[in-house]
């Protein structure tokens, strides 16, 4: 697997345990400590792929530390828990986390958790590109539009003819159209 992971739990033999099912599913850094504040203090300090944290802990828990961490990266997070009320799993669904893993933790539930948690994680960050891209799209469209529309009403000419005469333009400059659009309004 070849990445590295954050474990946070107030039980060390917990995290022994834990340490070794990762290690044996071939995770190559395993960064660990005992409390919510000082998960956040190495999450942001060390960058790990994805984090693993006890619900309840002494001070910060788990929740609270996962909204910590995603703030500055967005990792998958999966919370482990021995006790799963409605109260804490709508709070841990409105913070992003990436799945529950319930104690006793059994290594044939943490390999499928993980690989879902990281494609997860994958997939939101590509639409999160995606709609940025259309942003952009949808702002470079409005420059041409009002540029195209400046054009019609400067030459009197049909709106077709005036997006010719910017294409023509920028094939003729060899710029882009949203180039001459830009030109077109900066003259106006």
């Amino acid at each position: 697997m070849g990445k590295s992971i954050l474990i946070c739990d107030d039980e060390p033999l917990i995290r022994m345990d834990l340490k070794n099912m990762l290690t044996d599913l071939g995770f190559d850094e395993i960064l660990e400590c005992g409390d919510g504040a000082k998960a956040v203090e190495l999450a942001l300090a060390s960058f790990p792929d994805m984090a693993v944290l006890d619900v309840s802990m002494p001070g910060m828990d788990g929740i609270t530390a996962a909204v910590e961490i995603r703030k500055k990266l967005k990792i998958p997070i999966m919370l482990l828990t021995s006790a799963c009320d409605g109260a804490t799993v709508k709070r841990a669904s409105a913070s992003g986390i990436a799945a529950f893993l319930t104690k006793p933790l059994r290594q044939q539930d943490l390999l499928p958790a993980i690989e879902i948690a990281l494609q997860h994680v994958e997939e939101v960050e590509e639409l999160k590109e995606k709609i940025e891209d259309l942003h952009e799209l949808i702002e470079n469209r409005k420059i041409i539009e009002k540029a195209k529309g400046i054009l019609m009403e400067r030459d009197r000419v049909s709106e077709s003819e005036a997006y010719r005469i910017m294409q023509k333009s920028a094939m003729d400059k060899r710029k882009t159209l949203l180039q001459v659009a830009t030109g077109i309004l900066n003259k106006s």
